[in-house]
């Protein structure tokens, strides 16, 4: 059995608890212990950590890149897996190393081309990945050309932020006037033109969206680990159609997400997400971070999670090929134990008091008592 890994996970996914258990299941009996940070008291990442805190509000990314150096120093973290202010981390990757930390994120570059949607999708389209046609739209007036070509050309436009993740943001465009029909069962993702050109002409500042066809299902998110070697180790689709999942190793899948983790210097663990338009798959969207559903791949008998702790560690990591895909599945909410509410308080950069939790009483591998 090696040695102990520390691993901090900050504001991150709820669903990434089991991103936290398949850390600790790992195949080689290592033992992991977990930090976790996060701007909410009741995010169960950080019940189920070893150790966890509230992080300061209000900082910089280059404040934020001073906080997360302390705290990588502090609690002696080997494998720092960020999400919040992934850019500003990544580019002082040898700050980090100095303070013995391996980032678990890709190249700046790499972040660089994936964090805005429209310079994705010309960088990928310039080497040969499909990609659906899109406008960049800032304005009304711009917004309804942009609608009207699409509809010339048959197709449902919708329309959502350059920048952004997780579907926050994302509206289908309807010509349907506004009526009771719209408040009958639960909300959806249809807005009126109108009311959004309304809107538009009224606010303050310019936004900054795409407008792009309503593309069809299935889905397909293909989780890839990549090595700093620019090798994919790992490449495996998770389908979705309605709710039914299902994984997939079709290369019309695999290839292009392939190309573009190789090509663009999307290091470590990342996620390219594919739909259709008509009858052939395009590119979607590209996660460069590892995504909530990842552990869905323990169906096919893989551990994503850890493989990705022992390439950031620099240790041997070979292909990895699934013997097996798990048979269809769908997901389903259940319990998850948080930490107690009463919490000690913490400094901002500005002196200001927030609350900060106590780390989860027991250690990843014997269930004892951790020190606070």
């Amino acid at each position: 059995m090696g040695s102990r890994v520390r691993v901090w996970l900050n504001r991150t996914y709820a669903e990434n608890v089991f991103f936290v258990d398949q850390l600790r299941g790992n195949p080689d009996g290592r033992t992991v212990e977990v930090h976790a940070t996060h701007g909410d008291p009741d995010s169960p990442v950080l019940a189920a950590a070893d150790t966890a805190g509230l992080e300061p509000e209000g900082l910089s990314p280059a404040g934020y890149v001073e906080y997360a150096l302390d705290q990588c120093a502090r609690r002696g973290i080997d494998v720092f897996v960020p999400r919040l202010h992934q850019a500003a981390i990544v580019a002082h990757r040898a700050e980090f190393a100095a303070a013995g930390t391996a980032l678990l994120a890709p190249t700046p570059e790499a972040v660089a081309v994936f964090e805005d949607k429209a310079t994705a999708y010309e960088a990928v389209r310039s080497v040969g990945v499909p990609v659906p046609p899109w406008h960049r739209v800032r304005t009304a007036a711009e917004l309804v050309a942009a609608v009207e070509e699409l509809e010339a050309s048959g197709h449902r436009p919708c329309f959502k932020p350059a920048a952004g993740a997780g579907g926050t943001g994302f509206r289908m465009i309807t010509r349907a006037p506004f009526s009771l029909a719209h408040l009958d069962g639960f909300p959806g993702p249809y807005v009126q033109l109108d009311l959004v050109v309304e809107a538009l002409r009224r606010a303050e500042e310019p936004v900054d969206w795409l407008v792009m066809p309503r593309l069809e299902q299935p889905e397909v998110s293909v989780d890839c680990l990549t090595g700093p070697d620019n090798r994919v180790r790992l490449a495996v689709g998770r389908t979705k159609n309605g709710r039914r999942r299902g994984f997939t190793l079709d290369e019309r899948w695999l290839a292009p997400a392939r190309l573009i983790a190789e090509g663009f210097g999307v290091h470590h663990l990342s996620n390219v997400q594919f739909r259709m338009l008509g009858d052939r798959p395009v590119l979607l969207d590209v996660n460069t971070r590892p995504a909530g559903g990842l552990h869905q791949l323990s169906l096919c008998g893989v551990n994503a999670p850890w493989a990705a702790v022992r390439l950031a560690l620099g240790e041997d990591v070979e292909v990895i090929r699934p013997q097996f895909l798990g048979q269809d599945y769908t997901v389903v909410a259940g319990p998850r134990p948080l930490v107690p509410p009463a919490l000690p308080r913490q400094r901002t950069e500005s002196g200001v008091l927030l609350p900060a939790v106590p780390a989860p009483a027991r250690t990843a591998s014997t269930g004892e008592a951790l020190p606070l």
